[in-house]
């Protein structure tokens, strides 16, 4: 499922079509998360919104969104050990081979290090720029914030 929530930055850079759509859409979003987690329907996280360029830098704060219905644990192993589940799914057509969404030796190595508990304040994640210390991706580390 999309996560659209109303959100008027969002919104802001909608046409009056889109807008009236996506206004409809926010209107049936919470009936659909209700009744996945009360049905214990398994969902992931993703959205085609995050490849427009304006939007792309707050899918922390969209992922952060998901506790109206999901506690920050759940919504963050909805956007990583789920997701990886998701991903094995698709089969041959997976674009990330290998194991997704764990820990573990031989995993693709995607890791980030935050500054603070995000299960006790999930608003970290929508700040990575202050708040992820460590991002790795591959194995390869991206961003090194840790005092030497």
């Amino acid at each position: 499922m999309q996560p659209f929530t109303y959100d008027e930055d969002v919104l802001a850079t909608l046409g009056p079509v889109s807008r009236k759509k996506a206004l409809e859409v926010f209107a049936g979003t919470d009936n659909a998360y209700s009744l996945a987690k009360k049905y214990k329907i398994k969902t992931a996280f993703g959205t085609d919104i995050l490849f427009d360029a304006k939007i792309t830098s707050r899918q922390g704060s969209i992922l952060a969104k998901m506790v109206r219905w999901y506690t920050p644990a759940e919504a963050l192993e909805m956007a990583t050990a789920d997701n990886g589940e998701l991903m094995a799914l698709s089969g041959f057509i997976n674009p990330y081979p290998g194991k997704l969404g764990v820990v573990e030796e031989d995993a693709l190595a995607d890791l980030l290090l935050v500054d603070g508990d995000p299960l006790e304040n999930i608003k970290l994640i929508e700040d990575p720029d202050k708040n992820f210390l460590i991002i790795m991706k591959d194995g390869t580390i991206y961003k090194n914030a840790l005092p030497k």
